[in-house]
């Protein structure tokens, strides 16, 4: 269907004419084929009319289908069906590629398999717990729960499990629906961040962030627009490198004490910062929600987090889980709680700790060899200003090396990129030469 159709024909086609209605009704009309790709769709002013609705709905509805790629245009140029595509998928963290066997890939701040704990004691265990393959949606298993207790950063009201950091993200932002509402994150920060509030339709409000974590005067000028709530790190920020130092956030924390908004805190590196656990959970126990990952520390594999916060929060989470999963797994909810007991575990995630900052410090002294002086903070990654993204990328990848653009991990313009620094364990010579030619202007 080349010509445009006219704003009858569609009106007679919706039946919901609310934003998320007409959205909805849009995507199944283009996936019957009824708006083939190529399709013109009728004017706001002349469809509003016919449908009886505002043009701002209208607005709001092709707004969403644009965002998912459905729709393209906008203005006096009309709007038209581009995209047969009814599913999303988190755009920044998909376009990762794939650099082949022989390149050192360096855009992933994953875990080193080999500074990991071992799992066969603990997972033996975990299939010996109470109440073993029970469909009873408890929120934790009681054994998890006192296991986190002495290193939980306050005492919270409720605690859940779930499957994941990112997970419990996700699900708690949905619970919330946040769509169309402000929302305070921390700048730089993770790709799976954006693509969730990007992907739930948040409007997202960059706080800037330096060496100390987000900055006060930038949160500051965001919190003057009055988001609902404000997503960071509590402790390591996964794209810097760099810890929130209790000072900072300290200072943090009187500047919310103004603000209404909801804080959820992600502390997805957990015990690889080099500062103990923290939180603002203590100040403002009723508007905290507070998620500890065990990916990065104990196994990406155990597919674990526990997220805290007030009994009403976590039951608003707990029931929208209620649509999925339902509950985590007592299996591996038992073998973290065995891994969170054992001193040799421990031991081992402290030593993974100081190895990645030995890493880190190792390149960082390379760099500098090189003329680069930039703090390659103690994290997973490191984020280092260049004159120009595309030629850092360009530069290294001539070396047969792959790094992040900055751009992924920020709604700003910004000129970085980001690597992670922590796996490399060998070649900081070679690799920081690259990164100095990488960071020169072209």
């Amino acid at each position: 269907m080349s010509d445009p159709i006219t704003a009858a024909w569609f009106a007679e086609k919706i039946g919901d004419t609310s934003a998320n209605g007409l959205s909805l009704e849009t995507r199944a009309l283009i996936r019957a084929g009824a708006l083939p790709v190529g399709t013109r769709l009728p004017p706001v002013r002349d469809l509003a009319l016919e449908l009886g609705i505002s043009p701002a709905t209208i607005s709001a509805a092709w707004s969403d289908l644009r965002r998912l790629g459905i729709l393209s245009g906008r203005g006096r140029g009309g709007m038209w069906v581009t995209g047969e595509r009814t599913m999303t998928a988190p755009t920044r963290f998909g376009n990762i590629g794939n650099f082949g066997p022989s390149a050192l890939d360096l855009t992933l701040a994953v875990p080193d398999r080999s500074l990991l704990p071992p799992l066969g004691a603990a997972m033996a265990h975990g299939v010996a717990v109470d109440g073993l393959n029970s469909y009873a949606r408890e929120p934790i298993l009681p054994e998890l729960a006192e296991a986190l207790a002495p290193i939980w950063p306050y005492e919270p009201e409720a605690m859940l499990a779930t499957n994941g950091g990112y997970s419990a993200v996700y699900t708690v932002l949905q619970a919330l629906s946040l769509a169309g509402a402000r929302v305070a994150v921390e700048d730089p920060t993770a790709i799976r961040h954006l693509d969730i509030l990007e992907n739930i339709g948040a409007i997202i409000l960059p706080v800037q962030c330096d060496a100390e974590g987000p900055r006060p005067d930038s949160l500051a000028q965001v919190l003057a627009q009055k988001p609902v709530l404000f997503l960071y790190q509590p402790r390591l920020n996964a794209v810097t490198g760099r810890c929130v130092s209790p000072a900072r956030l300290a200072v943090l924390g009187d500047l919310l004490a103004a603000s209404d908004a909801l804080i959820l805190e992600d502390d997805g590196l957990g015990d690889l910062a080099a500062v103990p656990p923290q939180s603002l959970g203590g100040r403002f126990p009723d508007r905290v929600i507070h998620v500890l990952s065990f990916a990065k520390t104990l196994a990406p594999d155990l597919r674990l987090a526990v997220l805290s916060g007030t009994r009403g929060l976590v039951a608003q989470v707990k029931a929208y889980r209620s649509f999925s999963s339902g509950w985590t797994s007592r299996i591996l909810q038992g073998a973290a709680a065995w891994l969170l007991r054992d001193a040799a575990t421990q031991a081992q995630v402290a030593a993974a700790r100081a190895a990645y900052g030995e890493r880190n410090a190792r390149l960082e002294a390379a760099a500098r060899n090189h003329g680069l002086e930039h703090d390659f903070g103690r994290g997973l990654s490191t984020w280092l200003p260049v004159a120009s993204e595309s030629f850092a990328i360009v530069t290294l990848a001539a070396r047969n090396i792959a790094v992040s653009p900055g751009q992924r991990h920020s709604v700003r313009r910004v000129s970085h990129i980001r690597f992670a620094s922590g796996m490399v364990a060998q070649d900081h010579e070679r690799i920081a030469e690259a990164l100095a030619l990488a960071a020169a202007d072209s």
